[in-house]
């Protein structure tokens, strides 16, 4: 950990986590409510999207809008492709999103930011940190076979979590500035499978067409099938490389939020995953300054 000051600057750096994420509205509305300053910012994937929003000053209004996501309105959202190497297009929900925050140069926002991306082609980290703002982020979350991969300068760019799913390394630093990272890529697995079984027996009893075409998306037997056993391999991984970078940096704070029962498509319980990052941040910001 970096010698303690009180300067109150902040170093952002978020975590990919698809749904999941969205905690990291409620650790960034804590870390305001503290009296810090966020300066400069970091993400990968859905923490990309939350760090560009943010930068751009409509993290309120996207946390307005989140709240009007129901199943619904997530179909709506989903542009399906009949591509063999992905599910969905990825347009739609970046077009919704700019209605509300206007796409702008990402050298021109008030603080520094970037996004990671991983280029397939040479498997290396890629950050974006000039040009489109929402390129950048929809490069960055495209979740590989599921979001159509972003071709960009002979570059196949997939979701940045999948080389550098905290991108500690990637913020851009001022003298005295405090380092936070969030991750939401954590698990209580044990209590996770038992959710999982949980829901599992009550999709079985639901007949409604809404679910039936999700089950066309994720498989109904949710606690194991070739999703879950992709997902949770993938998950290992990424939670592996997260570690591997929080112990290579050393956040000052380090918010881990670790879930069991929300996923990465759960964007209709946005609150409620705000609600569990605005905890846990507040739970990390006291320990830093009780150890003052």
């Amino acid at each position: 950990m970096a010698e303690q000051t009180n300067n109150k600057d902040v170093a952002l750096a978020l975590s990919s986590g698809g749904a999941r994420g969205l905690a990291h509205i409620g650790a960034i509305e804590e870390l305001l409510s503290h009296g810090y300053r966020i300066t400069s910012i970091a993400g990968c994937s859905m923490g990309a999207l939350i760090g560009g929003v943010y930068a751009a000053g409509k993290l309120s209004e996207f946390r307005e809008w989140m709240k009007t996501i129901d199943k619904k309105r997530m179909l709506e959202l989903i542009d399906f492709s009949l591509s063999i190497n992905h599910l969905v297009k990825g347009d739609r929900i970046i077009e919704a999103i700019m209605e509300f925050v206007p796409d702008v140069a990402i050298e021109d926002l008030p603080i520094p930011y970037c996004a990671v991306a991983t280029d397939l082609t040479s498997g290396r980290e890629v950050v974006f940190s000039k040009g489109s703002l929402f390129e950048a982020i929809r490069a960055s979350i495209s979740l590989p076979s599921f979001y159509k991969p972003v071709e960009r300068d002979g570059m196949v760019l997939i979701d940045g979590g999948v080389l550098n799913p905290i991108p500690l390394n990637r913020v851009k630093r001022q003298k005295g500035d405090i380092l936070v990272g969030v991750d939401v890529n954590g698990h209580d697995y044990k209590s996770q499978w038992e959710e999982m079984h949980r829901l599992t027996e009550k999709q079985k009893q639901d007949t409604s067409l809404k679910t039936k075409i999700l089950d066309m998306i994720i498989p109904d037997d949710i606690e194991f099938n070739y999703y879950t056993v992709l997902t949770r391999a993938s998950s290992l991984m990424i939670r592996q490389n997260s570690i591997l970078m929080t112990k290579l940096m050393k956040p000052d704070i380090f918010v881990d939020i670790q879930m069991n029962r929300y996923g990465i498509f759960d964007f209709d319980k946005s609150e409620k995953l705000v609600a569990i990052g605005r905890q846990k941040a507040s739970l990390a910001v006291n320990r830093y300054e009780s150890a003052k």
